[in-house]
């Protein structure tokens, strides 16, 4: 037997001892009640995850991975949704684990109060108003060590520190900072990373095959192959803002969304920036074959409540046929879903805007179109800011049916920035906000 097999039934037997069924339980979706006629969309159905320890979770997986979980429990898998088959089941996957903020001398530090918490695919049912979590795949190195979540590299990265931002930690070239997922036909599972920005090619038992980066990152010392196959000029991309969305097309080539615009030329204009890039990749080819500029909504159309611009991500892309895709322009407190078609015109790679010398760059561009830039059109299909019970921070989105969404928010594992994230002893001061799936009905349906 595999140590994942191992792992995997060891999980399962942790759930099913460790934690009580109702607290372990968790999240199926029923479907929407017959015979409905309101024209809006609606929320019909909202399931919890209950308290699952992360310590547990992580050492039935890994043992020894975590020595103090700080009170923290298995969060964060809302980073993205994609069906796995059978009805109300779902896999997701967890970001790079537990992190925070803290001003120390007035610059602020990242926190990594789990420092060996390893990113996994979590396989999940819902199941009434409950999360069940069925199973869950270590992401894991060549020689089948944890990846980590831990930053990548001094000169791009921030630099990892302890829970109380008093003690640096050591970067970690493996550490992925996991955020969409889709499931090949073989069984694999491609993710995607904000650090690179990245594209991860992982094996059925977590196994990282191949991480794709943009040509001239540089990344040297890990325990699994790096390819540099993506244009150099995501290298621009900023803090914490890498690749996001991930969609999987019929002819089975992914998209993937830049959660913000590229600091392109500087910081400045990526923070003014309503421009943004989807790009395409054949795994066939293994290599990139087209890329796309997208224009965010202005941020008080997406979030009346919200004027800094920089506030505007794509957290999620659904493929829904053919080249149509749901994009998902986001803030932490609303979300709307936009449906574009990836058209052939559109593609932008190779050009003038791939080039990180062109003046002004697409990220400096107040009227793309008007510059002659092909910008995907897109079709507003819901603002789920005006849906009652949709909760804040949605990350991912899966397609149930015609009809149907499921969307699942990322709780960041209950914590919170600053110094009080944590009582005196270290152990979480929990915020209470739930990792949630949320089944949104649409009227007119996708």
């Amino acid at each position: 037997m595999s140590p994942y097999a191992a792992g995997r039934i060891r999980v399962r037997r942790a759930v099913a001892v460790g934690v009580p069924l109702a607290v372990m339980g968790a999240l199926v979706a029923a479907a929407p009640a017959a015979g409905a006629s309101d024209e809006s969309a609606q929320v019909v159905r909202t399931a919890t995850l209950g308290d699952i320890p992360l310590g547990a979770f992580s050492n039935a997986l890994l043992p020894g991975t975590v020595d103090n979980d700080r009170g923290i429990d298995l969060g964060g898998i809302g980073s993205d949704i994609y069906p796995a088959g059978r009805k109300g089941e779902y896999w997701t996957v967890t970001d790079r684990g537990p992190n925070g903020q803290i001003k120390v001398g007035g610059t602020k530090r990242r926190t990594f109060p789990v420092p060996g918490f390893d990113p996994a695919i979590v396989r999940i049912r819902v199941s009434g108003d409950t999360v069940k979590v069925l199973d869950a795949i270590p992401i894991t190195t060549r020689s089948g060590k944890a990846v980590t979540g831990l930053s990548n590299q001094a000169s791009r990265d921030e630099a990892p520190y302890s829970y109380d931002a008093q003690t640096a930690l050591s970067y970690n070239p493996n550490g992925l900072d996991t955020e969409g997922i889709v499931r090949a036909a073989d069984g694999s599972f491609w993710l995607v990373d904000e650090y690179g920005p990245s594209l991860v090619h992982v094996s059925a038992r977590g196994k990282v095959l191949t991480r794709y980066v943009p040509k001239g990152l540089n990344l040297t010392g890990t325990d699994y192959p790096v390819v540099e196959a993506l244009p150099s000029v995501l290298l621009h991309r900023k803090i914490n803002r890498g690749f996001e969305g991930l969609a999987q097309l019929p002819g089975g080539d992914l998209v993937m969304a830049l959660q913000s615009p590229l600091s392109l030329p500087d910081t400045d204009a990526g923070e003014a920036s309503r421009n943004t890039r989807l790009v395409r990749f054949s795994p066939k080819k293994k290599a990139v074959t087209a890329e796309y500029a997208y224009r965010f909504d202005p941020v008080n159309v997406v979030d009346p409540s919200e004027d800094d611009t920089s506030e505007l991500k794509i957290s999620s892309v659904v493929a829904v046929g053919g080249d149509r895709l749901l994009v998902e322009e986001r803030t932490d407190k609303a979300a709307r879903l936009q449906l574009v078609r990836l058209d052939r015109k559109a593609n932008i790679l190779g050009g003038p805007y791939d080039d990180d010398t062109t003046s002004p760059s697409l990220e400096q561009l107040d009227d793309p179109a008007a510059a002659g830039v092909p910008v995907l059109g897109k079709k507003l299909v819901v603002d789920l800011g005006e849906v009652d019970g949709v909760p804040g921070k949605i990350e991912g989105i899966a397609r149930v049916d015609h009809d149907t969404l499921a969307l699942v928010n990322d709780n960041d594992f209950g914590m919170t920035d600053g110094t009080g994230a944590f009582d005196t002893q270290g152990r979480l001061i929990d915020s209470g906000i739930e990792t949630t799936v949320t089944y949104v009905r649409l009227p007119h349906g996708v």
